[in-house]
């Protein structure tokens, strides 16, 4: 740790902020932002019928604000600081959705047999779009176009009374691989701080870390601890949404210190804060953490992804033909694995699969910012790419959802599954 410096104590940090001062905060740009963050809440909802996904309208409005629109905010450090924080989160709850939603052992392998087919066609694609000039890595390209929106499907599939169905079933299967294993492959791929080899292992001994984080938030619950928790759950104190964001942080930072990106330890920081929580006494808490993450830090990452927008770039022929080509290779990567679905849906239910599948945006969003930050893909490309998740979002569940049968078979009916 030679090389990072020593923490210099509350003397130090003040003699450095004499000679040093942090940059005043635009306090019109931050309300501007959260007057775009919560637009975006209630914009979706004006209309009963059509609910609109949230993510796509705070980017909209980031847009609008922003240096491509009207001008009116922008991004300095301490905004800049709450969208990252809100990057963190988005993982994180992703972590806490794989947990929760206790998909079926069987579904689940299904939808990593057929994510593996997935990234294997994205791959194959991206490498053959790098090699006919496209500025963007071969594998990148592959694993954001193996993405799927699970946290923006769960609501359609609830509205539309198919989470209890075989199809929900697969849908569920697909999307929480659609989640998992790009956020593992991007976090490994980013970093190449280390050889292959030594990366492998730091990778088994922070998984180790995980597990252990794991068992003790399973087992290790002291009576004593148990009863602070629950006693200060209605407090000011919250020491269960103080103790979540504090292993969120601590898996955070030792992701980072052993060299992968940040994203491995949020995600894990998740599975852990969702296995802890796994229980109905549980709730009040996860609601606390999604007030803080989804209520306030989230919805600042999309609202200043919009304003970092290259809106120029996607308004132009190349920019909206790329991401029309975009939008047809989402269909293709996460689609075809939905034969897999054959013996158990309808056809078209399996043509539904394949559409719900090809959605997604929150976690494209990520992949391209952590993309340009690193230089493995351009901006232009990941304009249009973005461009394509948004469209993705706006329109496929709405059509898969028309696709799917009324008649879904409930699971019930459906062959017996052990959950995970």
């Amino acid at each position: 740790m030679g090389d990072h410096a020593y923490a210099p104590g509350v003397t130090g940090l003040i003699t450095l902020a004499a000679e040093a001062p942090v940059p005043n905060l635009d306090a019109g740009s931050l309300v501007l932002v959260l007057a775009a963050a919560s637009g975006g809440a209630i914009l979706s909802r004006l209309n009963t019928r059509i609910l609109l996904p949230t993510v796509v309208i705070e980017i909209l409005l980031g847009i609008l604000i922003g240096p491509e629109g009207l001008g009116w905010a922008k991004i300095d450090t301490h905004i800049d600081f709450l969208a990252n924080f809100g990057l963190v989160f988005l993982f994180f709850f992703a972590g806490i959705e794989l947990v929760e939603h206790r998909v079926a052992r069987r579904s689940l392998l299904r939808g990593t047999a057929g994510w593996a087919i997935s990234i294997a066609i994205g791959v194959a694609i991206g490498y053959i779009l790098n090699g006919a000039g496209l500025h963007a890595e071969g594998w990148l390209l592959g694993v954001a176009l193996s993405t799927t929106a699970l946290g923006t499907l769960v609501p359609i599939l609830a509205d539309a009374r198919l989470l209890s169905t075989t199809l929900g079933s697969a849908v569920l299967g697909s999307g929480v691989a659609g989640e998992f294993w790009p956020i593992l492959v991007v976090s490994i791929f980013l970093t190449g701080a280390y050889g292959a080899l030594f990366e492998t292992l730091l990778l088994l001994v922070f998984g180790a870390i995980v597990l252990l984080a794991a068992a003790a938030a399973l087992r290790a619950r002291p009576p004593r601890v148990v009863r602070v928790l629950q006693q200060t759950v209605h407090t000011t104190s919250q020491a269960a949404v103080r103790l979540s964001v504090f292993t969120l942080a601590a898996l955070v930072f030792v992701s980072v210190e052993a060299g992968f990106d940040f994203v491995l330890g949020a995600f894990a920081g998740g599975l852990v804060v969702g296995l802890a929580l796994s229980s109905p006494e549980a709730i009040p808490v996860r609601m606390r953490l999604e007030g803080v993450g989804y209520g306030f830090l989230v919805p600042i990452y999309f609202v200043v992804t919009g304003m970092n927008f290259d809106l120029d770039s996607l308004l132009t022929p190349e920019g909206i033909g790329l991401a029309v080509i975009f939008l047809g290779l989402f269909l293709v990567v996460r689609g075809v694995p939905a034969l897999l679905w054959l013996r158990d849906l309808a056809p078209r239910e399996t043509l539904s699969l394949a559409v719900y599948s090809a959605t997604g945006l929150p976690l494209i969003v990520a992949i391209v910012g952590i993309g340009i930050e690193r230089g493995a893909i351009g901006r232009d490309v990941g304009t249009s790419l973005i461009g394509a998740g948004m469209i993705s979002v706006l329109v496929l569940p709405l059509i898969a959802t028309a696709l799917a049968e009324r008649e879904s078979s409930p699971l019930d009916d459906a062959p017996s599954e052990s959950p995970a």
